[in-house]
């Protein structure tokens, strides 16, 4: 993950016993984006006795530590010793991949398209050209599962969440919700609006990890046909090579 060019500030909070919370607080959300997942990296190549994790988000990272080996004013400082070395150096390397990911949009796969049409005031045929139209950074994982979070597609205005959220929505749900889109990897409730549904194999539950993407990576997704779907079932989702 590359070190955004110029220094953003970052302030740091006690988030319990065992956890400290970096929000990057810079007016660019690409820069912010960019601070926390290169500190993540940082942090998990250079290691610290006591620190066992680092999960980020869109622009903030929950440091976690185990305070019987380690204390909050130490991994603070390892926190700011990371922002020196990756404002200076950059942090670790590591070259995106892209996933393709087919999907039928519509129907019984996406019970909510003609909803979101009506809604952007677009016909279907444009809400799908405008899904379909970009390559999309993965943010963050979410719930449930390693939801891969990403910015939606460039429709004129954001799509509401439902008013009364599904009690479940199919893995492979692919759904927007104001600004962002996500791919559902596992059955679980769900409030976004769903608008198609791909035949892969996102989770993968006897795979390590769970997901074959990680923040960074890229999700390209193209539209097939119902009859298609039988086609694609019981494959992986796969980096492009």
């Amino acid at each position: 993950m590359p070190a955004p060019t110029t220094p953003t500030p970052v302030d740091v909070y006690e988030s319990g016993d065992a956890a400290l919370r970096v929000v990057a607080s810079s007016p660019d959300p690409e820069a912010n984006w960019s601070t926390v997942h290169a500190l993540a990296a940082w942090l998990e190549a250079a290691g610290a006795d006591g620190v066992h994790g680092a999960v980020p988000t869109y622009d903030s990272l929950l440091v976690e530590f185990d305070p019987g080996v380690t204390s909050a004013r130490q991994v603070r400082a390892f926190v700011l010793l990371g922002m020196q070395q990756i404002d200076f150096i950059g942090a670790p390397a590591r070259a995106a991949r892209e996933f393709s990911v087919p999907v039928v949009y519509g129907g019984e796969y996406g019970p909510d398209l003609e909803r979101v049409a009506e809604q952007q005031q677009l016909p279907v045929e444009e809400i799908i050209a405008l899904h379909i139209a970009k390559s999309y950074v993965i943010r963050c994982l979410g719930a449930p599962a390693g939801s891969p979070m990403m910015d939606g597609p460039d429709f004129p205005v954001p799509v509401p969440r439902l008013k009364d959220p599904r009690l479940s929505v199919p893995a492979g749900a692919v759904a927007v919700a104001g600004r962002q889109a996500v791919i559902a990897p596992a059955a679980a409730p769900g409030g976004w609006c769903v608008i198609g549904q791909t035949p892969l194999t996102v989770l993968d539950a006897a795979a390590e990890p769970l997901v074959p993407y990680v923040p960074g990576d890229l999700l390209r997704f193209r539209q097939i046909h119902a009859g298609e779907f039988a086609d694609y079932a019981g494959r992986k989702l796969e980096a492009a090579r």
